[in-house]
C-alpha cells in the first residue's frame, strides 16, 4: 500500500465527494490547502484528537500547505454536533487559558516547522453584519434542524440558542477564508465541514474535499470525552497513560493499534488475523508501550511498564511518589475529603466524596469509605486513590 492510499484509507470513514477525485488531485502534484480545526473548550487534547493530528502531519510531510486551526472564536458558541443539550458559554478569558497548553501537547505529533497555527478570531471577529447576512443566505434553516440530535432536542422541548444555528456557518467560513482544498475532521464534523464545501462552491466556484475519520473509543468503549472521564490525554504522565491503555476492553485493541499508533498496517493485519492466538494482556502491554514510546520515548515507556507491573500486577508501591506539603494547622479536624482535595489527588470535594465511597481510598493501607471521617495524618503518610494515584504527606510547621 503506497503512502497516499494509506493516508486516505487508514481510519477514514468517508471522503466527500469521493476518494477517486481526491487521489487524482494528490497525484497531480498540486500543493493543497489542508486544515484541521479544534475548539479550545478544554485545557487538554486527547488520544482521539491524535487520529486527526496524525493525518494532518502526514499531509504536511507530503509538502502540502497545512494549518492547525484553533477555534478561539467558534468556541464562544460551541459546537452542538455531538451534544444532546446546549454547551455552556465560555468567556474569552477561559478560551485563552485553555489554548495555552495546546501547542505543547500537539507538538508530540505535529511538526510545527511544517504546520501553521492560526486562530479563527483573526477573521471571524472582523466580519461586518452585512457580510454575516450574506453568508447566512447561502444556507437553509431546514438543513440545521433536520440533524438527528437537533430534532431530538426540539422534540424534548430543550433550548436551542439562536447562535448555535450559526456555528456551521462560522466553521464553513473558516474553510472559505483559508481557501481550503481539504478539511479533516471526525465523522461528527461532517455537517459543519459540508458548510465549508458549500461556501467554496457558491462563493468561489471551487470544488473542495472533506475527509472524515472514525472515532478512537474511550477506555470505556464510548467516544473519548472529557465529560465521561474516559479519555487518554496527550499530557497524561506515562504511568497513568500505561494504566489507562491496559484498562481498555479486548475488543478495542486492534482499533487502538490502528488509530492510536504508527505501527504499520501490515503488522496490524497480522495481529487481526491471529487475534485469537494472542495473549491479550501482553498484546495490550505492547500497545501501551508503543503509545508511550511515540508520545514520549522508549525509556519512559519502559519505566511505565515496570511501574505498572510493580504497582498493579504485584501490588507494590511505586517509586517517586510526589509529596504534598501539609501545614500542621490543617490537621486539626480535617476530613479525608478535604485532605484529598487539598493534596491535588482529586480536583473537587464532590470527586473526593465519590472516590471515597467507591472504596478505593486508603491512608497507610487503611481503607476509608466515609467521606466525612476525621483523620490525623502523620509525616510520611501515604494516601492512595484507586490503583495508581499516590501522594506522600510532608507536614510543615
Amino acid at each position: 500500500m503506497d503512502k497516499i492510499e494509506e493516508l486516505l484509507t487508514r481510519g477514514v470513514v468517508n471522503i466527500i465527494p469521493n476518494i477517486g477525485d481526491l487521489k487524482k488531485l494528490l497525484a497531480s502534484g498540486k500543493k493543497l490547502n489542508v486544515y484541521l480545526g479544534i475548539d479550545p473548550t478544554a485545557t487538554k487534547i486527547h488520544l482521539g484528537h491524535a487520529v486527526l493530528l496524525r493525518k494532518l502531519n502526514e499531509f504536511a510531510k507530503l509538502g502540502h500547505n497545512v494549518t492547525f486551526l484553533i477555534g478561539d472564536f467558534t468556541a464562544l458558541v460551541g459546537d452542538t454536533s455531538d451534544k444532546e443539550s446546549e454547551r455552556p458559554i465560555l468567556t474569552s478569558e477561559e478560551i485563552e487559558e485553555n489554548f495555552k497548553t495546546y501547542r505543547k501537547q500537539a507538538e508530540k505529533i505535529l511538526d510545527f516547522s511544517k504546520v501553521k497555527i492560526r486562530k479563527n478570531s483573526e477573521w471571524l471577529s472582523k466580519l461586518t453584519y452585512a457580510e454575516v447576512f450574506n453568508l447566512k443566505q447561502q444556507f437553509s434553516l431546514n438543513d440545521f434542524i433536520s440533524r438527528e440530535l437537533i430534532k431530538k432536542r426540539l422534540s424534548e422541548g430543550k433550548t436551542i440558542r439562536l447562535d448555535e444555528t450559526e456555528y456551521p456557518i462560522m466553521q464553513g467560513y473558516d474553510s472559505y477564508f483559508l481557501d481550503t482544498d481539504l478539511q479533516i475532521g471526525g465523522t461528527d464534523q461532517t455537517f459543519n465541514m459540508q458548510a465549508g464545501r458549500t461556501l467554496q462552491k457558491k462563493l468561489r466556484n471551487k470544488e473542495s474535499f472533506v475527509l472524515a475519520t472514525e472515532f478512537l473509543m474511550g477506555t470505556d468503549g464510548r467516544k473519548m470525552s472529557k465529560s465521561w472521564g474516559n479519555a487518554i490525554w496527550l499530557d497524561d504522565n506515562p504511568n497513568d497513560m500505561f494504566a489507562k491503555v491496559m484498562a481498555i476492553g479486548d475488543d478495542l485493541i486492534i482499533q487502538y493499534f490502528t488509530l492510536g499508533t504508527n505501527i504499520s498496517l501490515n503488522e496490524i493485519a497480522g495481529m487481526k488475523t491471529r487475534f485469537l492466538e494472542f495473549n491479550r494482556f501482553y498484546l495490550k502491554q505492547k500497545l501501551a508501550y508503543t503509545v508511550i514510546s511515540e508520545l514520549y520515548d522508549s525509556e519512559n515507556a519502559k519505566k511505565a511498564q515496570e511501574n505498572f507491573e510493580k504497582v498493579v500486577q504485584k501490588k507494590g508501591m511505586p517509586t517517586g511518589i510526589p509529596s504534598f506539603l501539609l501545614p500542621k494547622t490543617f490537621i486539626s479536624g480535617a476530613s479525608i475529603s478535604r485532605l484529598l482535595t487539598a493534596s491535588g489527588i482529586t480536583t473537587s470535594m464532590s470527586e473526593s466524596k465519590r472516590v471515597i465511597e467507591q472504596g478505593g481510598t486508603a491512608i497507610d493501607s487503611k481503607i476509608i469509605t466515609n467521606p466525612s471521617e476525621q483523620i490525623v495524618p502523620k509525616d510520611g503518610s501515604i494516601i492512595r486513590v484507586g490503583k495508581r494515584k499516590f501522594v506522600k504527606i510532608k507536614i510543615t510547621r
